[in-house]
């Protein structure tokens, strides 16, 4: 089941990626055009070896991003639920906060 929390509502503090959400919206967009000029090279009939370099270059490209995501999610969020107050709540927020960041890391592995 995908965690998805609505960043409209979610009345948390700013996700860890936040501070550096333009680089990650450029990187992004570098990879979109990436996908485009792959869609071009399958229009145009072009050696299917080239295709597959291409690809391959957007899947690194799009790991590198995920892995600064858990990065971020590791140094803000988890480190935040280390970080709670509440003795009480703290060890169930590491747990939760630890488990999603396992949860993602075994998706980007299959």
């Amino acid at each position: 089941m995908e965690h998805v929390v609505d960043t409209e509502t979610h009345g948390g503090p700013p996700y860890g990626y936040s501070s550096n959400k333009e680089a990650y919206l450029r990187r992004l967009k570098r990879i979109e055009g990436q996908v485009r000029g792959i869609a071009r090279m399958v229009e145009e009939d072009k050696y299917c070896i080239d295709i597959l370099t291409q690809m391959s270059a957007v899947t690194k490209a799009l790991h590198a991003v995920s892995l600064g995501l858990v990065e971020e999610h590791i140094g803000h969020c988890v480190v935040g639920a280390a970080n709670e107050p509440d003795p009480a709540k703290r060890a169930g927020e590491i747990d939760s906060k630890v488990k999603e960041a396992s949860d993602a890391i075994g998706r980007l592995l299959r």
